[in-house]
């Protein structure tokens, strides 16, 4: 049997849950939201929330194993995105940036490189900048057209 398009959240640390759920409702497209401690969701049919609480890496392990190719999975979590591409799922991070087969090596060596300079270098690091209102564009945007994509080929 043929899985629905749908959107998987990794949500812990996701800033864009209430966009996400925006666009859900207008494409009647349902949402999996996945986090390690309960978080708000709306109530709505279209709405179902996962806590997972059995180790370090339980959220992206949930999330990974519910990726399939007409899901859009949103994390800004490189090795899940990695992971979720495996299984041909769609991945975009908080920005609207889509992981790619063909990016995520790329993205994965920037981790690494980034992991030892902050493990070497006293003060160095800081994390992603703040998000501002054209990220929220991008990323609604992106969303949506990735929708419209796989809802062609389901």
């Amino acid at each position: 049997m043929s899985r629905p398009v749908e959107i998987l959240v990794d949500a812990d640390a996701c800033p864009m849950k209430e966009e996400i759920y925006k666009v859900a409702f207008r494409h009647e497209t349902p949402v999996t939201v996945v986090a390690n401690q309960p978080i708000r969701v709306p109530k709505h049919e279209l709405i179902a929330r996962v806590t997972v609480t059995d180790g370090y890496d339980a959220a992206d392990d949930h999330v990974a194993e519910l990726a399939h190719p007409l899901a859009v999975v949103v994390t800004a979590d490189i090795l899940l995105a990695e992971r979720c591409l495996k299984k041909d799922a769609a991945v975009l991070n908080p920005r609207g940036e889509p992981f790619t087969k063909d990016s995520i090596g790329g993205a994965i060596a920037a981790r690494a490189l980034m992991a030892d300079l902050r493990a070497g270098a006293e003060g160095a690091g800081g994390g992603p900048a703040p998000f501002q209102k054209a990220d929220r564009s991008r990323f609604l945007q992106a969303l949506d057209e990735t929708l419209v994509r796989l809802k062609r080929q389901a």
